[in-house]
């Protein structure tokens, strides 16, 4: 049986080291539960549901379909506090198995996660914030580098992997443009355990985005991606065609936010965002087909690399 074999994939139980990462609104369990049972690590944000009560119904259908690991992600700072700690200790009450925390400080989250065995990772654009989060008791470091989709960074994945690798004791998630199993083993020759990759899964059958957000996925190219701070005052990666005015800079972030309101719809529902790996995503699938594409890409990769003579 095929498996790629790192210690952090060993740690969590993956067959692959390969993350379908967390994205906002669009995320789903139907996606958790496909890319489990195809060897990988599925995960959303717990606030994609509405209601904390919706969240628990999330967790509860995601363990009666599978055994497999999965994670969920808690939005530190964006999720108020009182649903932040409801949604926490359902994770634990449903025996979460990795917990992926962003946008605050994870201390009390990872101590008493550490506690029931779970696993936390944090993720970040900068050495600084690493070794932060690395104190804050983060069992490993997602280093969101440059043409990520979302709030992403601007540090070429070449450098940040192996960078973040060279300063840190815990292991690195590859985060950032990563849509084929030649990136995968690219990622990993640079020093990550774990490859985190989210623009390729909105072209997935499960992917709760609309046809349209998909069909952009699928036939995009890299300079469509806008990277803006005039959404959400972060700067992160869009859909060019999705912005108003088609482009948003923050010296126009009061207008771009008017004309979103005037269009009659909510910024994060008609805004959609995503990475330059738009332009090797061709195809909206099954996870599943998804993954056995990216495990033999990979070991096509591995295989055509020039051998060392001498």
């Amino acid at each position: 049986m095929s498996r790629i074999r790192t210690p952090l994939a060993e740690r969590i139980g993956l067959k692959y080291p390969i993350a379908c990462a967390p994205m906002f609104i669009i995320s789903n369990k139907e996606m958790i539960v496909a890319a489990a049972e195809a060897g990988i690590l599925g995960s959303m944000p717990s606030i994609n549901l509405r209601t904390h009560e919706a969240f628990r119904e999330a967790l509860g259908w995601i363990r009666q379909r599978t055994d497999r690991p999965f994670a969920i992600n808690l939005t530190i700072k964006l999720t108020e506090p009182e649903r932040l700690a409801q949604d926490f200790e359902a994770c634990i009450e449903f025996g979460v198995p990795v917990l992926i925390t962003s946008y605050g400080n994870p201390t009390e989250i990872a101590r008493r996660a550490h506690e029931r065995g779970m696993v936390v990772m944090h993720d970040v654009i900068h050495l600084k914030h690493a070794l932060k989060a690395q104190e804050c008791g983060a069992d490993a470091i997602i280093g969101v580098a440059a043409g990520a989709g979302g709030h992403a960074g601007t540090t070429s994945p070449f450098v940040l992997y192996p960078y973040l690798r060279e300063h840190l004791r815990v292991p690195v998630v590859a985060a950032g443009c990563i849509a084929t199993g030649r990136q995968v083993a690219a990622s990993l020759s640079l020093g990550a355990e774990l490859v985190y990759m989210g623009t390729r899964f909105i072209a997935s059958t499960e992917c709760g985005a609309d046809e349209r957000y998909k069909s952009m996925v699928v036939n995009g190219s890299p300079e469509e991606i806008v990277y803006t701070d005039g959404v959400s005052g972060v700067h992160a990666n869009f859909l060019r065609q999705t912005l108003p005015g088609a482009t948003i800079t923050a010296a126009d972030r009061g207008a771009a936010q008017e004309a979103v309101q005037k269009e009659g719809g909510k910024k994060w529902k008609d805004i959609w965002s995503a990475g330059q790996g738009i332009a090797l995503a061709r195809e909206v699938k099954p996870i599943a087909a998804i993954v056995d594409d990216i495990v033999r890409e990979y070991a096509e990769a591995v295989r055509s690399l020039p051998a060392l003579e001498g």
